[in-house]
């Protein structure tokens, strides 16, 4: 490794370092236990896992987690990669060591598009309908909510269409990736036979 790299990779480390020591001391002063903020990420956070353990059809449930799986992964990229461009953020944490919002990442928003999913599944609904009714609650509703009461921020030019387009993505590709390991799936067992 070349003294310029090592003297960038240094500087980063120190930034990082400072990144987090802030980022502890900010939440401890303004977003912790203490703070109403912090309640109402707790409860967007295991509200929705009560309501998964009572609502998942537990029959269906590795097909219904791996799509809710596809989605938290796919959002929590998303989000992370949108509050780390700062073009949105989220002053009030549970966790203060991560840009984007565990609350909405784990929990809230894997958990209504899984439930969503599991309804049209059982009613033989369009998914597609109902994923981008879903996501225009998210970017329409929910998301000027959350501004509201001073638990997001958006910056640098993003709008409320490019949450929506952030939503249907993240609908889209874990639908598509669960529809491909259905395929693979139902493929293997007719070939098994």
């Amino acid at each position: 490794m070349s003294e310029t790299q090592n003297a960038i990779l240094t500087r980063l480390k120190d930034i990082q370092k400072d990144q987090t020591d802030t980022w502890i001391d900010y939440w401890l002063k303004f977003s912790d236990l203490g703070s109403w903020q912090f309640w109402i990420m707790s409860a967007l956070f295991i509200l929705p896992l009560i309501f998964l353990y009572i609502f998942l059809d537990k029959k269906k449930a590795v097909f219904f987690g791996f799509y809710g799986y596809n989605v938290h992964v796919f959002f929590t990229y998303a989000d992370a990669i949108g509050a780390n461009m700062l073009k949105w953020f989220y002053p009030y944490k549970l966790y203060p060591l991560l840009a984007s919002s565990v609350s909405l990442d784990v929990s809230l928003v894997p958990v209504s598009y899984m439930l969503m999913y599991q309804w049209c599944y059982h009613n033989k609904k369009n998914y597609y309908v109902f994923m981008l009714i879903l996501c225009a609650v998210f970017a329409f509703v929910f998301k000027p909510l959350l501004l509201a009461a001073g638990l997001f921020q958006m910056n640098n030019g993003t709008s409320y269409i490019h949450l929506f387009m952030i939503y249907v993505a993240v609908g889209l590709i874990a639908k598509w990736i669960t529809n491909l390991f259905g395929y693979f799936e139902t493929k293997n067992k007719k070939s098994a036979q």
